[in-house]
């Protein structure tokens, strides 16, 4: 393997010479192996989305060079596309508001930014971290980022929690079951629980999609209003979502307690669905519904999806208090535990999507159900 030297005021260190990323990322990397996982596709994505971003603000106040933006701006497709994603290195738990996710966002889009106007990588010839990172600052872009994210994997719980319950309506529909029948109200509760905490999570969400931004970039004499005005509308032309930005930094909007109302909102999800489940596994032992087992094993199907569950909605609380801890230990407008409160919301929302999906396709959908 081929390398290249880079070079940063803690000395020399060898980068592949075909790398993306760069010396920010690779001292991040060896500091910080803590969980030995990553950065989520979509944290990845919402990184590239808020580099963008910026980018074309910058372009549009005739900061940033037209040419070099639209090549940054490309670069951030092609990540939003889902290239170049192995060349995000960092572990989920990093430093303090994740200034090594945002080195090896930069890295990849500067170099290959570089790399279409004709330069090699790691010597930044034609476009700079500098153009990249221009008029930024890390805590509020991985904030930012975050939010991003955060709405991206909630929207598909909530698309997978209708799944669930139109599974279930769809169930007990076709089997014409009595609407006086044990089996008929128990399901119907499920049901009206998670539609109940869908809306709950679903409404959780508006407070995400307001974020603070500028409170530390220095605009260097140009018009704060109008840059802020340019940044909120080229986020909304190119993000799926509408989002707002409240300008006043002393606002609860600026702390995290978004991420702790998200958060809540799931686990509460999580625990009703997993009461649920229990009060289904009692009329399995009834005989009044059937599934197939799941492993080859002398226990009932119905001990070892439904106790599953139980075991994920432990897991998702254990979650939830510490996004709460981290939350109330920042200061003012300053929480440098942003890494952790992220890692563990992102981790929580997947866990139970994945959760409600495997109990939709390995019982709500192929059940028996007999009266």
């Amino acid at each position: 393997m081929r390398f290249r030297i880079e070079e940063d005021k803690l000395g020399q260190l060898q980068i592949p010479q075909e790398a993306y990323y760069g010396i920010g990322t690779i001292r991040s990397k060896e500091a910080f192996q803590l969980t030995k996982h990553g950065l989520s596709r979509q944290m990845i994505k919402s990184l590239a989305l808020v580099k963008k971003v910026a980018a074309l603000t910058n372009k549009d106040l005739k900061v940033l060079d037209s040419k070099l933006c639209d090549c940054i701006a490309l670069s951030c497709d092609e990540i939003l596309n889902g290239r170049l994603h192995g060349q995000f290195l960092t572990d989920v738990l990093q430093d303090g508001y994740g200034y090594g996710m945002d080195a090896n966002s930069t890295e990849v889009v500067c170099n290959r930014a570089n790399e279409m106007l004709g330069g090699k990588k790691g010597e930044y010839t034609y476009c700079k971290l500098t153009d990249v990172n221009m008029l930024q600052d890390i805590k509020e872009t991985v904030v930012l980022a975050g939010k991003l994210t955060s709405v991206k994997l909630t929207k598909k719980l909530i698309a997978e929690n209708k799944k669930a319950f139109n599974a279930i309506s769809n169930k007990i529909d076709n089997k014409k079951i009595s609407k006086d029948s044990e089996v008929y109200l128990q399901f119907q509760s499920v049901v009206e629980t998670l539609k109940r905490d869908t809306k709950r999570v679903d409404k959780a969400m508006d407070a995400v999609k307001e974020f603070c931004y500028g409170q530390y970039i220095n605009l260097d004499g140009l018009d704060k209003n109008k840059y802020l005005d340019r940044f909120i509308y080229n986020l909304n032309e190119n993000a799926t979502e509408k989002y707002t930005m409240n300008r006043n930094y002393y606002s609860a909007s600026n702390n995290l307690e978004c991420f702790m109302t998200l958060s809540a909102s799931i686990k509460n999800l999580m625990i009703n669905f997993s009461r649920s489940m229990s009060d289904l596994k009692e009329i399995t032992k009834q005989g009044k519904i059937v599934f197939p087992n799941v492993q080859d094993i002398n226990v009932s199907a119905g001990d070892l999806l439904f106790d599953f569950v139980k075991q994920v909605s432990f897991y998702i609380v254990g979650n939830d208090l510490t996004i709460s801890r981290a939350i109330e230990a920042g200061v003012l407008n300053d929480n440098p535990f942003i890494p952790v409160v992220l890692a563990s919301l992102f981790e929580s929302i997947n866990l139970v999507r994945r959760t409600i999906r495997t109990i939709k396709e390995k019982v709500f959908e192929i059940m028996e159900i007999n009266e």
